[in-house]
């Protein structure tokens, strides 16, 4: 009996050892976790993270399910919800289309200086609202796509309920007022982007004509600056006085890493390109490049800096 007593204890004891054993996989991620948590700890204001490698299914987060503004980022939701319609057959993706000038936005994008009656189509409307975000094509893509309650019963269906544009949606203008445009998390839009990648988003020839249009971004100088101009990224950012913040995924040597940088309640509401909170959309793409691929020996080169203005849409 004793010795059966012994024994029962040992496999206790063992048992207990084993459970504290750390994994490599498990160390990485609370690396990477202590990280992201140092580089937000001290900003003013709100910020969010949420980073997860697609081939090693390593993540962390940081207020990830957290919502945010979107700004110009809700145009991601806005082009599924125009592929949508595509798929339907209720539009060709090439579809001659007319531009009146009574639907003029200012702000961010090109189409706002065509001349009244140019003819245009509506590929041109998906490429102008994703590479310059531009705000005429948006208003004119989601009025396209059903508006904007159309769009967020189609991202309820992908599983995004905290995914929403608000802005011209029937029921929301008190959500307007606290969030802009649009909302989410940190996760959500992150998945949002995975799923595009992976082909699951209406199906897969709308995924990666999707997804290639959010690989020709104008709006480089943040996050995108610090990965090296020869890695192909798919990316949205979205920038107004209160919120900046990032979307994009790095289709890197070593495996696809998806980052959302979401921030609100901004002190530093400048658009200068020191702004706080770009600085820290650029610091955090720097440290998770050089995290997933440490064989890169790549950082920007120098005098660089003078490429980078502050750009305000």
């Amino acid at each position: 009996m004793h010795r059966r007593i012994i024994t029962i204890r040992l496999l206790a004891l063992l048992s207990l050892t084993i459970c504290n054993v750390k994994l490599p996989a498990q160390q990485a991620e609370n690396k990477l976790q202590h990280a992201l948590e140092k580089m937000i700890k001290s900003f003013k204001g709100t910020a969010g993270v949420y980073v997860y490698n697609l081939k090693t299914g390593e993540k962390a987060s940081v207020n990830a399910d957290t919502i945010f503004p979107t700004a110009s980022i809700v145009k991601v939701p806005i082009l599924v919800g125009l592929f949508d319609k595509i798929d339907q057959g209720e539009f060709k993706y090439h579809e001659e289309l007319v531009y009146h000038d009574s639907i003029k936005y200012g702000g961010s994008g090109l189409m706002q200086f065509f001349k009244d009656s140019t003819k245009t189509d509506l590929s041109t409307l998906a490429a102008l609202m994703i590479t310059y975000s531009d705000n005429t094509t948006s208003l004119w893509c989601q009025s396209l796509a059903g508006g904007g309650e159309a769009i967020n019963h189609l991202m309820d269906d992908y599983g995004f309920p905290n995914t929403k544009v608000n802005s011209r949606t029937k029921g929301r203008e008190e959500i307007w007022k606290k969030y802009g445009w649009g909302q989410t998390t940190p996760r959500e839009m992150a998945k949002l982007l995975i799923k595009i990648r992976n082909g699951e988003i209406i199906n897969p020839a709308a995924s990666e004509r999707m997804y290639r249009l959010l690989t020709n971004i104008y709006y480089d100088e943040y996050a995108l600056s610090q990965i090296p101009p020869y890695i192909q990224t798919a990316s949205k950012q979205g920038m107004v006085n209160d919120s900046r913040s990032e979307l994009f995924m790095v289709n890197a040597p070593s495996g696809d890493y998806v980052c959302y940088i979401a921030t609100k309640n901004l002190k530093d509401q400048s658009w200068k390109v020191n702004n706080e909170a770009w600085k820290l959309a650029r610091k955090i793409s720097a440290y998770l490049w050089n995290y997933f691929e440490p064989e890169s020996d790549w950082k920007p080169a120098k005098g660089v800096d003078k490429f980078a203005e502050g750009m305000r849409y």
